[in-house]
């Protein structure tokens, strides 16, 4: 099964679970970046990725190349922001339709998911929907986590020929 794993990541936690997916998948990687962005310190992302939500924007992203049409399964994955997935992915999925795959979408957080993978979800119909992973501070429980995307993996993969 031809996989990509697509991802937004701003703090290196969405990053992690992306290689960690890439790896069990033998996957492609592709990181959506915003145009523009910089490092910023916990208030000033705050208050940027709120911003953005709150006002329903999303930003332009650097320049990227993906053909979807090229993949049996895509992972999607993203930090949530205000209880919705960062708009960087917003923006990669208004710019790049996805149809007719099989889709895994992960979150990651550090406290609450809240409705976010069912916004996530929203934002792919068309697609057969084989999995959504909650990650809870991945970089200090990577070892539960990894597990959880071999399992993931293996279950998936098993029906493959």
């Amino acid at each position: 099964m031809k996989t990509a794993v697509v991802f937004y990541s701003s703090d290196g936690n969405s990053a992690l679970i992306a290689a960690q997916f890439k790896t069990n998948f033998s996957a492609d990687l592709l990181r959506v970046e915003a145009e523009g962005e910089k490092k910023r310190g916990f208030l000033s992302k705050l208050f940027w990725g709120c911003g953005m939500v709150f006002s329903g924007k999303n930003p332009p992203l650097k320049p990227y190349s993906f053909d979807p049409s090229a993949y049996d399964l895509i992972v999607l994955g993203a930090p949530v922001w205000a209880g919705n997935p960062a708009p960087p992915i917003k923006t990669f999925l208004s710019q790049t339709p996805i149809n007719g795959k099989k889709v895994i979408a992960f979150v990651c957080h550090a406290g609450g998911s809240g409705n976010s993978l069912k916004k996530f979800t929203a934002m792919l119909s068309g697609n057969e929907i084989v999995g959504v992973m909650d990650f809870q501070k991945p970089l200090e429980n990577i070892e539960e986590h990894k597990k959880r995307i071999e399992e993931t993996a293996k279950g998936l993969l098993s029906g493959v020929n």
